[in-house]
């Protein structure tokens, strides 16, 4: 069942598969640049079976592995071959979309734990030495990962158009790193919310360690009960875990927070094609709740609110730079963590961080940055002063 149908598919590419009894074959077209090797003679037809998610399952369990490390060109090939006819998109997906990502506030609290509130010596071995956890943005191919995040952060506040002295909000605000980026560059006081102990820890320790305790302060706590107004709003990496259903309330809200001349900027993942529902596999084991939206979902909801789009800017291949680095850095002490978490954890680590590398290098997967105010003309009328020197 599965040689025909592997065999009917791939088009481009070619890898060579092993069996468990040392049997060879051969798929694709052109030099073979992958071996995948299969330990366990079910594997094929249950990916055949579910492949989004039973790809995933069977290499956590060591179903299979790929030589010479080259998990991230075997997914490259499938993905280039086979994702287009597996992922299902359109008002089917969005509403399996709406049932997935629910996210009321309990539900929140529990998905963001799931992931955030793992220790932090793990995020600490693949991040920067800030912890910026979300796309770094490369200006050119070769900075280092603390160079990107870096420039990030400084894109950012140049579209916040900050002043000294103004108040911040940071929706999501992570570990703390860009909040306390801004108050140090801006001489801004900020105010950042997380649904993490742990990130709600670190970011306060960080934060007096820079003598910046008081600009910053970290709370916890969801931004639908947050009360105040502020003249900047950033929040990057987090409207991935607001739910499809509450779009609509999200943005309603940080209008809500927002002052008359002031400026917001979301930082998020989302694709280019139509909608469609979070890959099973991610669901289950990386962000439970968690949905990638398309950009006609994200206008939608805008179009909603009193807020309305000074600029969107569309980045691409800036996160898969990201992921790359984020696992040549766990793969460098990735035999600790098989002794302290077992094997199983690190596959599920490596196959996370690759698997979204190649979604965002070959797939639809892009990251938006929306800057959106409630009076036009807060934002320049040209993006030349992001672009300055100063």
């Amino acid at each position: 069942m599965y040689d025909k149908f592997i065999r009917d598919n791939v088009k481009h590419g070619a890898f060579k598969l092993v069996h468990p009894n040392g049997d060879e074959q051969v798929y694709g077209h052109g030099p073979v640049s992958v071996v995948w090797r299969i330990n366990d003679p079910r594997v094929l037809s249950k990916i055949v079976r579910n492949p989004l998610l039973n790809l995933g399952e069977t290499y956590i369990e060591q179903g299979w592995d790929v030589e010479d490390g080259k998990l991230a060109e075997l997914l490259t090939i499938l993905r280039t071959n086979f994702e287009g006819g597996l992922v299902r998109r359109g008002f089917l997906a969005a509403c399996t979309g709406i049932l997935q990502s629910w996210n009321n506030l309990s539900s929140s609290m529990h998905n963001v734990s799931h992931h955030y509130d793992l220790d932090e010596s793990l995020f600490r071995a693949f991040l920067d030495q800030d912890m910026h956890y979300s796309c770094a943005y490369f200006r050119t191919p070769d900075l280092t990962l603390e160079a990107a995040q870096s420039a990030k952060c400084d894109h950012i506040r140049k579209k916040l158009c900050l002043k000294p002295g103004q108040k911040v909000l940071d929706i999501g605000c992570g570990w703390g790193s860009l909040g306390l980026h801004l108050a140090e560059q801006n001489d801004v006081h900020v105010t950042g919310l997380t649904l993490s102990n742990e990130q709600l820890s670190v970011a306060k320790q960080e934060a007096a360690r820079r003598s910046l305790d008081n600009q910053a302060q970290f709370h916890l706590e969801d931004y639908r009960n947050h009360r105040g107004q502020y003249d900047a709003i950033v929040s990057v990496g987090m409207f991935e875990h607001v739910g499809l259903r509450n779009f609509n309330h999200y943005f309603n809200k940080v209008a809500e927070l927002l002052s008359e001349d002031g400026i917001a900027l979301i930082h998020t993942i989302g694709h280019t094609d139509r909608p469609a529902a979070t890959n099973p596999w991610i669901r289950r084991h990386i962000f439970p709740g968690g949905y990638i939206p398309a950009v006609s979902e994200i206008t939608s909801a805008v179009e909603q609110s009193p807020l309305v789009f000074a600029d969107i800017e569309v980045w691409r291949q800036h996160y898969a730079l990201t992921l790359k680095e984020w696992n040549h850095r766990f793969q460098a002490v990735r035999s600790e963590f098989v002794r302290d978490k077992g094997e199983r954890f690190c596959r599920i680590w490596e196959f996370y961080l690759l698997s979204c590398q190649t979604a965002f290098e070959i797939s639809s997967h892009v990251v938006y940055q929306l800057q959106l105010s409630i009076n036009n003309a807060s934002v320049p009328t040209t993006r030349n002063y992001l672009y300055d020197r100063a």
